[in-house]
């Protein structure tokens, strides 16, 4: 069985989003369509309030799914639908904002006094961007975890792995997202569609992410232009963009664990029209979608 290989690793980038929420970008706009069908993920790690409360009011999406995962801390949201919860330690919100919806995700002050979380924007095909939206709310004890043969713990959010699934289904770009935790000298493998989108978001620790342990095999962006002493193992932060040729993927261990996310999904090969939280197929669609949002008609 063919190993996917590193295509390219990103570094990510300090910036600085909704009403004031210092975050890093793994990767987003500027990475379209490498990415295909996945948008944006956006890393929220902090333990100050003043760089999280300001959170992200009021604010519409169309064309999208935005996920949301949080490790530490607590998150209010409502929406122009009457909805409304709180997300907690380990729950996960999938939301398809599919013709429309109006939004806030408002971060409050962490128990742990530190809030962690994630975001990502997955894209809809054309043809279902203007499906009705709906939530897939998951609590933290809804999600499986397995522990293999060698330590290795696997929280299941949408995907399989050895035989038990996750509570995320249903999805059109057939999405896998995996919580995972290798110890220290170690090796994890994971057998992936061939031709999906797949990445690792490395949360802590070290560890090599493919065969080759070669720092040079492929594109590191968002890192100095004169590293020339590259290191073979990618450590947290820092996005690993795998090839699209191959069935597994293997990830080792040095003498340090690691724990990352890996995502993957079926790629859309559609064109991109994107401006803000609304993500279409055409400028004119855009267009529509924004002149919508100024008369009130919107949400459909």
């Amino acid at each position: 069985m063919a190993t996917r290989r590193i295509a390219k690793i990103f570094k990510s980038v300090p910036t600085v989003e909704g009403a004031g929420v210092h975050l890093k970008r793994a990767f987003g706009y500027s990475q379209v369509p490498q990415f295909d069908p996945f948008l944006m993920l956006d890393d929220f790690h902090t333990s100050n309030p003043d760089e999280y409360l300001a959170g992200f009011p009021w604010h519409p999406h169309r064309g999208i799914e935005t996920i949301t995962y949080v490790l530490e801390g607590l998150v209010e949201h409502g929406d122009s639908m009457g909805n409304k919860g709180v997300i907690g330690a380990g729950d996960v919100q999938w939301m398809t904002a599919g013709s429309g919806i109006i939004h806030q995700e408002m971060p409050q002050i962490s128990p742990t006094g530190t809030m962690w979380g994630f975001q990502f924007w997955a894209n809809l095909p054309a043809s279902q961007k203007m499906m009705a939206p709906r939530y897939r709310d998951v609590k933290a004890a809804d999600i499986p975890e397995v522990t293999l043969e060698n330590g290795v713990t696997v929280k299941i959010i949408a995907g399989e792995v050895e035989g038990v699934r996750g509570p995320v289904g249903d999805i059109v770009i057939e999405p896998e997202m995996l919580d995972i935790g290798v110890p220290a000298g170690s090796v994890f493998t994971h057998i992936l569609p061939s031709g999906h989108t797949a990445f690792a978001y490395i949360l802590a620790g070290e560890a090599y992410f493919d065969d080759q342990r070669d720092a040079y095999a492929y594109e590191m962006v968002g890192h100095c232009w004169s590293d020339t002493e590259r290191r073979c193992v990618c450590a947290a932060e820092t996005v690993v963009l795998f090839e699209y040729s191959g069935e597994e993927i293997t990830i080792t261990t040095t003498d340090k664990p690691v724990r990352f996310l890996l995502v993957a999904g079926k790629p859309l090969g559609e064109p991109v029209a994107w401006y803000g939280p609304v993500v279409m197929n055409t400028q004119e669609e855009l267009t529509i979608a924004f002149e919508e949002y100024q008369r009130g008609t919107f949400v459909k």
